[in-house]
């Protein structure tokens, strides 16, 4: 239940390691990150911490909700981009100009190792879990859950989860469709990513057992039941790993399986269109990948 962290979100794991790694000089340099919102508090609050400036580039349409609540971090705010990556390449090129120190939200090894403490943990409450379904945007989050989890049980299964509007390292992961995508669309915005990580794919092709897509309508209905049933907020992208179950969960076997449930940032203005998505009934489509994997549509 990553959604109780204090920044509503996995994200400070990776950047307040990251953050906690950085020289006396680095620091005096300030950091610098681009992201759709969660990454932007982590890296907010750990810069906070250290008393380091903290510059952060975020896409035009990020939920309310995680703009203010990065600036209630002392962080400066920059909105610019449809996407993550527009925001990645000027933050980047902001970097360039200024030499801050850059924190990327998933393709760094730092930022990835302290995502992997998710795995550790779950894995010390509940030792029996046999499968861990893990959200993928970019990559980091399950590259460093599957090293670690791996490293503790070998025999653990690591399930991926995208949108199917935003499935670039399902498409780079089974070498179907483009691992680029021109644009994305979808209400995980967390996991909006349009390009993977150039660090993280090695380790999920190693590392993750089987990629599986979920539509916008299993995540709306995933948002809903955990708001229903648990009493919890979850952002999109929080209930991906959810909505997999939702429509995969015949057919993964296991016994013991462990949900990530990645972050609960969510604008609350958003909540009737997700109930509404959430009511609409669609068939479930069948992919040349799944159709080769133990997760066979219904």
């Amino acid at each position: 239940m990553e959604n109780m962290q204090k920044t509503g979100a996995f994200k400070v794991r990776g950047a307040s390691f990251k953050v906690s790694q950085l020289t006396k000089e680095e620091a005096k340099r300030g950091v610098i990150a681009a992201s759709a919102g969660n990454h932007a508090q982590g890296v907010a609050l750990a810069a906070s911490k250290r008393g380091i400036k903290a510059k952060i580039f975020m896409p035009e349409h990020t939920p309310e909700a995680k703009v203010k609540a990065t600036e209630s971090y002392g962080a400066e705010i920059v909105l610019t981009g449809e996407s993550f990556q527009e925001s990645f390449e000027a933050a980047c090129a902001d970097q360039r100009r200024n030499g801050s120190v850059f924190i990327h939200p998933f393709d760094d090894y730092d930022v990835m190792a302290g995502q992997g403490t998710i795995a550790l943990e779950m894995l010390e409450q509940n030792p029996s879990l046999d499968t861990l379904v893990v959200p993928i945007g970019g990559g980091g989050l399950i590259s460093g859950v599957a090293v670690a989890a791996k490293s503790v049980k070998p025999s653990i299964k690591i399930i991926g989860v995208q949108s199917a509007g935003a499935s670039a390292m399902y498409n780079q992961y089974y070498k179907q469709g483009p691992s680029t995508l021109k644009s994305v669309s979808t209400i995980a915005d967390g996991i909006a990513v349009k390009k993977p990580g150039q660090n993280t794919f090695p380790l999920i092709k190693q590392y993750v057992d089987e990629i599986v897509t979920v539509s916008e309508t299993h995540i709306a209905k995933a948002i809903v039941t955990m708001l229903e049933r648990n009493k919890s907020l979850v952002e999109g992208a929080g209930a991906s790993a959810l909505a997999a179950v939702l429509e995969h969960g015949s057919n993964i076997q296991s016994n013991h399986t462990g949900i990530i449930v990645s972050g609960g940032n969510m604008d609350l203005a958003r909540l009737p269109m997700i109930q509404n998505l959430s009511q609409q009934e669609e068939p479930t489509p069948v992919s040349a990948a799944q159709k080769s994997t133990s997760f066979v549509a219904s």
